[in-house]
């Protein structure tokens, strides 16, 4: 066991959590890997190909990364989860001449709790993401607060998370501009 802990860092096989994956790899953390498959291409009704985050090369991406850095990594199938929560309240908000944001309704009721609980079964004490925002405590609570990177800031998406998950959460990237991420990939070799 590390001394700074064991995380468990949700990796989409992207530059930002492949980055985080191995930022706090580096720093000492014990890291898991986790990709959550949330959609399912072929049966989505509209194209084929799969793109972002579930296709299976992000996967392998992801899965290449933890074996190259010796860390284990698995997948997380929260497609129901998604699809009834997110996908059908996004429609019918839409349908009804709203403008839904998914990713804070993913983030407040999906991610972070599927994240948590599979963190207590593999006994991290920490999970972390690749979102470009930051966490610090003041006053006796954590509150979420914009990353460096104005640009690419995240913090929006984090409103509805409890403080009891961000007591958990590391967000690596929150310091860093999206340049200086996209060199430490390159600089790692990916």
């Amino acid at each position: 066991m590390s001394k700074l802990g064991r995380v468990l860092v949700a990796m989409s096989g992207g530059i930002d959590s492949s980055v985080t994956a191995l930022m706090l790899h580096e720093q000492g953390y014990e890291v898991v890997g986790i990709t959550m498959k949330t959609w399912d291409y072929a049966s989505s009704g509209g194209s084929k190909k799969e793109t972002g985050c579930c296709n299976l090369d992000s996967i392998n991406d992801a899965r290449q990364l933890a074996v190259n850095l010796g860390f284990p990594h698995m997948i997380l199938d929260i497609r129901n989860e998604f699809g009834d929560y997110i996908i059908d309240n996004f429609v019918d908000e839409y349908m009804a001449g709203r403008t839904p944001n998914p990713c804070v309704l993913c983030n407040t009721h999906i991610k972070w709790d599927a994240l948590l609980k599979r963190a207590d079964k593999l006994d991290c004490e920490f999970i972390a993401t690749g979102h470009y925002a930051q966490v610090r405590h003041e006053n006796g609570r954590y509150v979420v607060s914009k990353g460096l990177d104005e640009k690419k800031d995240q913090s929006y998406v984090l409103w509805g998370l409890t403080q009891e998950a961000l007591a958990r959460t590391r967000f690596p990237l929150g310091g860093f501009t999206k340049p200086a991420i996209r060199q430490m990939a390159f600089d790692a070799g990916y």
